[in-house]
């Protein structure tokens, strides 16, 4: 749901409002409230941040975090209103990409783009606009982005180099960041998960 503020907000006034569930993004100066999760949304979300972070944080290569926002200042040239603040459904940074304070604790605020993004379609949520935030990533650095939709049982790879890749059928191994390659996920097993 886009929420249209009676005058634009910056990226720092909206920063500065409380926090809304479903969590709210900020586009170009636009408030767009995303969908509240439902039962195959959750469940791919919990399994899937489950399967990634265990193997990624034992070896210290990085983490999966569920719903963190992530931040993006305008550019130099942009307009005040421009900038992104957007909540991947999950979202994986290498280890040493991971925002800390001086004690090595992680800090609150990413304001860095994800190294791999994964957003996974609601029922009534727009495509576009979730792919549009993908590509974002893509062009701040995330090494691939997921776009998994649970009503079709697809997932669409986006690549760093912006190439698209269908998976659809159970045998295929859905391919991973060079930082995951010890990670093995088929099609069935991602969607294996709504049957438990």
């Amino acid at each position: 749901m886009v929420q249209t503020p009676a005058k634009s907000l910056t990226l720092e006034e909206f920063l500065q409002l409380p926090e809304t569930k479903p969590a709210s993004e900020y586009v170009k100066g636009q408030i767009i409230q995303k969908p509240m999760p439902q039962g195959k949304h959750s469940t791919v979300q919990r399994e899937l941040t489950f399967a990634l972070d265990r193997p990624l944080r034992d070896k210290k290569i990085a983490r999966a975090f569920p719903e963190l926002r992530c931040t993006y200042p305008a550019g130099s040239r942009s307009s005040v209103y421009e900038g992104r603040s957007i909540v991947p459904d999950v979202a994986v940074f290498t280890w040493e990409r991971i925002p800390r304070d001086e004690n090595g604790k992680v800090l609150n605020s990413f304001e860095l783009a994800p190294d791999w993004t994964i957003e996974i379609l609601s029922p009534d949520q727009s495509p576009t606009k979730v792919i549009r935030n993908i590509l974002h990533c893509l062009d701040h650095g995330s090494q691939m982005g997921w776009l998994i939709d649970p009503e079709e049982e697809v997932v669409f790879v986006y690549f760093g180099d912006r190439t698209v890749r269908l998976f659809e059928i159970a045998e295929q191994r859905l391919p991973v960041p060079s930082f995951a390659t010890d990670l093995q996920l088929t099609v069935g097993a991602l969607f294996g998960w709504l049957a438990e």
